[in-house]
């Protein structure tokens, strides 16, 4: 006989109760496991909330792409729809058109801190260096029975900062007023006689300038004997205020030149002209984009990481560098003790480099820009994957490429021709090999052409590592390594020079004495 519908119902309901009163259901009442239909229920819910975020994050990258898209269209002069589509023979070619355009976005340190696998990165860089200063705090007081803080090296870098900063006062006031006051002579009506008499005026108030930032540091520098760190403050000034007087002159005389004879021209205004000189950049420009608010916290956390770079920076020569050269310096020179030490330098060398990146080209540069408000933070690109020295040299310090792409590549390619395009880079790695080069012998004190020589090193693989080898990563690997030997040979021969000149020190202070390297010939 078939069971009817009511016996059904009761097995079914006993099946029920079984399975109620089963281990593995208990099991699940206990420990809160969901059932597997809530499990997927809340799977597909997270499932949408990952891909909403997804989209919204991929919208604002789009959007962002095509606004700068746009900006540097309309900002180049181009015209709707096909004029920025360029065929590929085109795009080889320089554009004299081309021009620096500011928009709103963040640095690329800053947009990687809000990934958490970077901020862990950066986390382990951190820890490994506090670990390296716990380890040789350790060995100092297990070898000396007392903890060995030495500040001598850096009281020394950065002794008579005082004078330093009131060397800087008339050399950052001579900019303030020379060119806007020249500028300003210049574009007064020229159909009046005493046009030329105001314009001999301006070109002699830039002539004192110039000789105010160009004799002025030097003569405090050997007048006063200043540290190293002082030098390196006032040298770094003196080309920062050089290359914003020509920008400033660059970007607004060829409008005050094109205006027609009898009628006065339009100068920017005295308050815009005060920003650029302090802004993070050497482009000049009426108005930049600016941020709504400063987050001063911020900036006490960007001081606090150059501050601590610093304090890095000097442990690291006062414990990696200073006893092995002071030692070297002591011996006779030979190929093997200089192989050792230039092996020696390799891992100081790469912490300085990384240091001053971070303390100054990221942490510096963003503080000054958040007190600004300014808000175009893209001081630098991503160099750390670069796969040739060619694209070394664009995305390292964007701030400095800016002006030598605009004023030494541009005006270069407008006086010699398009086909020039040789002439004009290789100009371009000459004043800056030049200008590198000044700045050490500046600071250090002797001229010893080592980064000189690096620099046009660099020049020539520049144009034989080009950017066809940015697909593999062996170019990537290939450029470090040259990185880690170019870093650890210009330690070496620099710290060997600077004790070489102090144990075995010239009698009278001649100009050959100054460009004779003393490592070389430095006795016992």
């Amino acid at each position: 006989m078939e069971p009817t519908g009511t016996q059904l119902r009761r097995r079914q309901g006993r099946r029920e109760k079984q399975a109620n009163n089963s281990p593995i259901n208990e099991s699940t009442k206990e420990h809160g496991i969901p059932d597997l239909v809530q499990l997927t229920r809340h799977m597909e819910a997270v499932k949408i909330e990952l891909l909403e975020q997804a989209h919204q994050q991929l919208t604002k990258l789009f959007d962002r792409a095509i606004w700068e898209t746009a900006q540097s269209c309309t900002t180049q002069g181009w015209g709707p729809a096909s004029a920025c589509q360029e065929s590929p023979k085109r795009t080889r070619e320089p554009n004299l058109e081309r021009q620096k355009v500011f928009i709103h976005r963040k640095s690329l340190l800053d947009e990687l801190m809000e990934i958490k696998h970077f901020r862990t990165i950066y986390h382990i860089f951190v820890a490994g260096l506090c670990v390296f200063i716990i380890n040789t705090l350790a060995i100092d007081f297990i070898d000396e029975g007392r903890l060995v803080l030495q500040f001598d090296l850096l009281a020394f870098s950065f002794g008579q900062l005082p004078l330093a900063l009131m060397s800087w006062l008339p050399m950052f006031l001579c900019t303030l007023l020379a060119p806007y006051q020249a500028l300003w002579l210049w574009a007064r009506p020229r159909g009046q006689g005493t046009w030329y008499a105001g314009a001999g005026l301006g070109a002699g108030l830039l002539a004192i300038q110039m000789m105010v930032l160009g004799v002025l540091p030097v003569h405090m520098t050997l007048q006063y004997q200043l540290s190293p760190g002082s030098r390196c403050i006032l040298v770094f000034e003196q080309i920062r205020l050089v290359m914003k007087s020509y920008s400033f002159l660059r970007e607004a005389t060829p409008g005050i030149l094109h205006t027609k004879a009898g009628k006065g021209a339009q100068v920017p205004s005295f308050s815009s002209y005060l920003y650029f000189l302090f802004c993070p950049t050497l482009i000049y420009r009426e108005s930049y984009p600016r941020t709504t608010h400063i987050r001063w916290n911020y900036v006490v956390k960007k001081f606090a990481q150059v501050l601590a770079c610093v304090f890095y920076a000097c442990f690291i020569l006062g414990r990696l560098c200073v006893p092995i050269f002071d030692n070297m310096s002591r011996e006779p020179f030979s190929t093997r003790a200089l192989v050792l030490s230039i092996l020696h330098a390799t891992l100081p060398g790469v912490f300085m480099l990384l240091l001053i990146f971070f303390a100054f080209l990221h942490c510096w540069l963003n503080a000054f820009s958040e007190m600004l408000r300014f808000a175009d933070r893209m001081f630098y690109k991503d160099w750390w994957n670069s796969t040739s020295f060619s694209n070394f040299f664009r995305t390292w310090n964007v701030v400095v490429h800016d002006w030598l792409y605009s004023y030494i590549y541009q005006d270069g390619l407008r006086l010699l021709g398009l086909g020039a395009r040789g002439p004009a880079m290789l100009g371009v790695f000459l004043i800056s090999a030049v200008v590198h080069e000044y700045i050490f012998s500046f600071v250090l004190g002797f001229f010893y052409p080592v980064m000189l020589i690096l620099f046009l090193f660099g020049a020539m693989l520049h144009f034989l590592m080009r950017d066809q080898t940015t697909e593999s990563s062996v170019w990537n690997v290939l450029m470090w390594t040259m990185l880690f030997l170019g870093q650890a040979i210009m330690v070496t021969l620099y710290c060997q020079e600077w004790y070489a000149r102090k144990q075995c020190p010239f009698h009278q202070k001649t100009f050959w004495g100054l460009v004779t390297p003393r490592s070389w010939s430095c006795p016992i």
